[in-house]
């Protein structure tokens, strides 16, 4: 399908360069975005009461900050330093850590819920198994995982970012085909959702897939 291949260096590097520039650009993107606010505001509600929350590839950490603000008990998770740094300089309240999503620090069972907004990106095939296999790992029975995406089948190539060298691919995802591998991880589904694009003041034009499984 693609060669799009994840990195682990070049893209702590690369996210290590981008980190500031990025924060200040991402972190209030959900003013913009209603469909977006809505889709975690449901999910805020259905994973209330099952315990903490984690934010995978977080960035800055504004998603879960949001969570944060709806009554979730979450932490954030970024393999960047640099980023983690800017989510603990913009959401001191969020606890924030570096940490792999294909080696997820957390015990078996030990999560109500995972989300996981556009850091899926980067992997192919079968570090995107091994990111499900781990989300399934580490939620308890019933615990949800929140998965947002670009639609799509081809790979983005960047090695220039805001002025700064880069090295990145960025994959975009038939919704068909991550469903696929969600289940074959061990999830069942609860919700799959498509939407356009907001204007491209507000995002990059690409179609966005919204999907919440859940662990038997």
């Amino acid at each position: 399908m693609t060669d799009a291949e994840f990195r682990p260096e070049d893209t702590r590097q690369s996210y290590d360069r981008v980190a500031h520039e990025y924060a200040d650009r991402i972190a209030s993107e959900l003013d913009g975005k209603p469909f977006d606010r809505d889709f975690l505001d449901r999910f805020a509600e259905a994973v209330q009461g099952r315990g903490q929350v984690a934010e995978l590839g977080s960035g800055p950490a504004h998603i879960a900050a949001y969570l944060s603000g709806r009554g979730v008990m979450v932490t954030a998770l970024d393999l960047s330093p640099a980023m983690v740094a800017q989510a603990q300089r913009l959401f001191p309240a969020v606890k924030a850590i570096v940490g792999d999503m294909l080696d997820l620090p957390y015990a078996d069972g030990s999560l109500g819920g995972v989300v996981s907004f556009y850091s899926i990106v980067h992997f192919h095939d079968g570090q995107l198994a091994r990111a499900f296999s781990e989300m399934v790992r580490v939620l308890a029975p019933g615990g949800l995982a929140a998965i947002a995406f670009h639609i799509g089948d081809e790979v983005l190539q960047r090695d220039e970012w805001w002025d700064e060298p880069v090295r990145l691919d960025f994959r975009f995802l038939p919704t068909d085909h991550v469903v696929a591998l969600l289940r074959e991880a061990g999830f069942e589904m609860t919700s799959t959702t498509e939407r356009d694009p907001y204007a491209p003041d507000v995002e990059f034009q690409s179609r966005r897939a919204y999907l919440v499984a859940h662990r038997p």
